[in-house]
């Protein structure tokens, strides 16, 4: 269940930054509101998962996922275009996530 929080956090987060991106410096009321709702929630969801997910790994698995979210939500909605670097660091980040998942023994499963 942990994990379904954190998932219920990340998706959240990811809908706030989007949202923020919408809002033009929250000039425009709806995309200002879905921002504050969405990181609302996300912080909500977040203190749930920490109950059974240590904090350094949930937060690692969080801004991960949710960079590599919000990179193609950029990418494909807003039309962003990534470099090389940029592309490779992500990679990292993914990596990253992934040794944690499966071969640390912090992680619970």
């Amino acid at each position: 269940m942990p994990y379904v929080f954190l998932l219920l956090a990340i998706v959240s987060e990811v809908i706030g930054t989007t949202a923020l991106n919408a809002s033009q410096q929250f000039s425009r009321l709806g995309p200002s509101l879905l921002t504050v709702v969405g990181y609302g929630l996300g912080f909500y969801f977040f203190s749930f998962a920490l109950k059974s997910i240590p904090i350094g790994v949930a937060y690692a698995i969080w801004g991960g996922v949710g960079i590599v979210l919000v990179t193609l939500i950029g990418l494909f909605y807003f039309r962003q275009r990534l470099d090389f670097p940029a592309l490779a660091g992500i990679a990292l980040i993914v990596i990253g996530v992934l040794v944690m998942q499966l071969f640390s023994k912090t992680v619970t499963h």
